[in-house]
């Protein structure tokens, strides 16, 4: 064994002896993923629905329910088409994509057949959220219904609509024909000389299909909550590694240790080497831990184990690099402690260590992109549960690996510059 692993092995073993630290590497992420994951198990959402619109109707009918969604405070509505759409609900930066099928427009009765031409694609991971949005779409269905019926123009565009298709149908026997030209005529005169505007009460039949966006390969059943907070407690795992190695560097060098080890044949590229190493393994094997005991104890599904090993190294190789630049940011161990978990923290408040990014507020959300803890969150997600592609995790993998190689870089020369 070389110098390097010689000096990783010594890291590992005064970590195994450290009990406090041990409890912010793993028994802390873990309280945190079952105390969490067990109170938000039956699911939840935010203050307003992200979603997707895409109009295939195109129709004046159809514009009409979209202007409707988009003056309802419950919903934040963009407009893109079905493809990207569904990209985005599986990647989870949107809720729910709402489809508006040909034939909406044409059928405005339609809500009472339970044969509704509008489609729903939903996160599987917001159970509440599909709930929520069901009832909010047939509200505004009931609203679309009233005005068709208190509108007499429009009623009796509609009602002329279906008796130019009586008319045309050659299905139809002719005693049948009779009598629906009698009802609709019938209907046609009322409308013409009754006042029909009144409010609504009906039940619309449950005709809005809801259906959960996943791969085509995937047959499962939409996620658990655990599934959301394991990622968040591994992020807490790597945090604590961090400023655990970060604080012994200090330590070392306080204590005498380094000076130590740089009497003897070892060059401090070694020693950094070695530490960073001993915090890679722990990264990484912790991670493994807590993966392995949310798969067998919670049932936190793994969708691809190759891509989830890759999340987790770009993840060790980012806090590897934070560690080192936390090292140097004081000359004693209280200095480097408080400062390092400062930083630490603010990191998760803004990437969503703390309280899931899909309950933050919108400005939040944009922010949290400087915090690298959001995209260590996204690129196990989206190797856990959200079916991400190769092609889809080089970003937040190539984030990751990035702000890591950036930090190592900025702590070695600090490091350099502050030993003598």
């Amino acid at each position: 064994m070389g110098s390097i692993g010689t000096l990783a092995l010594k890291d590992l073993r005064l970590l195994g002896r450290d009990k406090f630290g041990l409890f912010w590497v793993l028994a802390f992420p873990l309280l945190f993923a079952i105390f969490f994951g067990s109170i938000f198990s039956g699911g939840g959402s935010g203050s307003k629905i992200k979603l997707a619109v895409v109009d295939q109707d195109s129709t004046s009918q159809s514009r009409a329910y979209i202007e409707e969604m988009q003056e309802s405070d419950a919903l934040a509505v963009t407009f893109l088409t079905l493809e990207e759409a569904e990209k985005r609900v599986r990647q989870g930066k949107l809720t729910a994509y709402v489809v508006l099928e040909p034939g909406f427009g044409d059928s405005p009765f339609s809500f009472f057949s339970g044969e509704v031409p509008l489609r729903v694609g939903i996160d599987p991971s917001r159970r509440a959220a599909a709930a929520y949005l069901r009832g909010i779409l047939t509200q505004l269905s009931f609203k679309q219904v009233e005005k068709l019926i208190s509108d007499r123009e429009a009623s009796q565009r509609e009602l002329d609509r279906v008796l130019a298709q009586i008319d045309t149908s050659s299905g139809l026997p002719a005693r049948q024909r009779q009598l629906l030209k009698d009802f609709f005529g019938s209907l046609s005169n009322l409308v013409q000389e009754e006042d029909t505007s009144f409010s609504f009460k009906g039940n619309v039949a449950e005709g809005i299909k809801m259906e959960a966006v996943t791969r085509e390969s995937d047959q499962t059943t939409p996620r658990s909550s655990f599934e959301i907070f394991f990622p968040s407690a591994i992020m807490w795992a790597l945090l604590g590694c961090a400023a655990t190695f970060g604080i012994s560097i200090v330590k070392e060098r306080t204590g005498g240790t380094y000076l130590r080890l740089r009497l003897a044949p070892i060059s401090r590229a070694q020693i950094l080497t070695g530490k960073g190493l001993a915090c890679f393994i722990s990264c990484v094997v912790v991670a493994l831990l807590l993966m392995l005991i949310g798969r067998l104890i919670f049932g936190v599904r793994i969708d691809n184990f190759g891509l989830l090993l890759l999340a987790i190294v770009a993840c060790g190789c980012c806090f590897v690099g934070i560690m080192m630049a936390i090292s140097v940011l004081g000359k004693t161990e209280e200095a480097v402690g408080g400062a390092g978990w400062a930083i630490l923290l603010i990191m998760a408040m803004l990437g969503g260590g703390m309280v899931p990014i899909m309950v933050m507020p919108s400005w939040l959300q944009k922010i949290g992109v400087v915090s690298p803890i959001k995209w260590g969150i996204l690129s196990l997600e989206g190797a856990i549960w959200r079916g991400f592609a190769l092609s889809e995790m080089l970003l937040p993998v190539g984030v990751l690996v990035g702000v890591g190689a950036l930090f190592f870089t900025i702590g070695v020369l600090r490091f350099r510059c502050s030993e003598f």
